[in-house]
């Protein structure tokens, strides 16, 4: 084979590597579509995306969080509500007016309030999941650690507003018990409302947290499409320009080729 053969050649070799290089850049999106495009670059683009990917599964975990809390929270505000409407009936027991037909009628009223909040606190649920009996903390997974919220238990047990029978133990029977049943009530009203506190400051550091994981996500696609993203034009450009040369060299081949067997055809003769 001549020397302008071998270079046909090898210029039919480098321009199809040139041509199938631009098509997979233009199809893939992607300057590295695999480490032999450059495999450092490669790497980083990699390890980019996979700190993408975590970061919004993060910021997913978060909004699914805030979520249930969301659930705990509405539950938690009406159990406080419920305790200073308890509150109310109790000073109103205490007022010395009172008979004992209308003590009577307000611990009717009491326990009433007493298994609303009963109800209210294990009617939360969230997944299949009660989220105000004590059972149950809510840890979020995020690409920085984890973070664990802790629940309470709101039920009227767990208030000491009823006793493990679920027997009330606030008594309206005189002056006495009502006192103790405004400590009860007043400690349960406190539970409640650092539950709430509670709640409200977590949801608004998860508020925080899912902004920032937003904004690390933006800059992590923006650094990486910098480094990655193909410029289709200029590899358009390229392949048109390859294809041109593999014709050209083809052509020349076919020449070579044709000029060879006539060479040869004259000899035979």
């Amino acid at each position: 084979m001549s020397i302008g053969g071998i270079n046909t050649l090898s210029t039919l070799n480098s321009t199809q590597k040139a041509i199938n290089s631009s098509i997979q850049k233009i199809a893939t999106g992607s300057k590295h579509p695999s480490a032999s495009y450059g495999p450092s670059d490669y790497a980083i683009v990699q390890r980019m995306n996979s700190n993408i990917g975590a970061i919004g599964q993060s910021n997913q975990n978060t909004q699914t969080a805030n979520s249930m809390l969301n659930v705990a929270a509405g539950a938690t505000e009406n159990v406080v509500s419920s305790l200073s409407s308890l509150k109310e009936q109790l000073l109103k027991a205490a007022n010395g007016t009172n008979s004992d037909s209308d003590r009577a009628a307000l611990q009717n009223s009491v326990n009433q309030t007493i298994s609303s909040i009963n109800q209210t606190a294990l009617g939360a649920t969230y997944n299949g999941m009660q989220l105000l009996d004590g059972s149950q903390s809510v840890t979020v997974a995020g690409a920085d650690g984890y973070e664990t919220v802790n629940l309470g238990n709101l039920s009227a047990e767990g208030l000491g507003l009823t006793d493990s029978q679920g027997n009330s133990t606030i008594d309206l029977t005189d002056q006495d018990s009502i006192s103790s049943a405004l400590d009860t009530v007043n400690s349960a009203l406190e539970t409640a409302m650092g539950q709430a506190t509670d709640i409200g400051a977590a949801q608004q550091g998860m508020e925080y947290q899912s902004a920032n994981y937003v904004t690390q996500q933006e800059n992590l696609y923006d650094a990486s499409s910098t480094l990655d993203d193909t410029d289709i034009a200029a590899e358009v450009t390229k392949l048109k320009s390859a294809n041109v040369q593999q014709q050209f060299a083809l052509h020349a081949t076919q020449l070579q080729m044709h000029n060879r067997a006539s060479v040869l055809s004259l000899l035979q003769q």
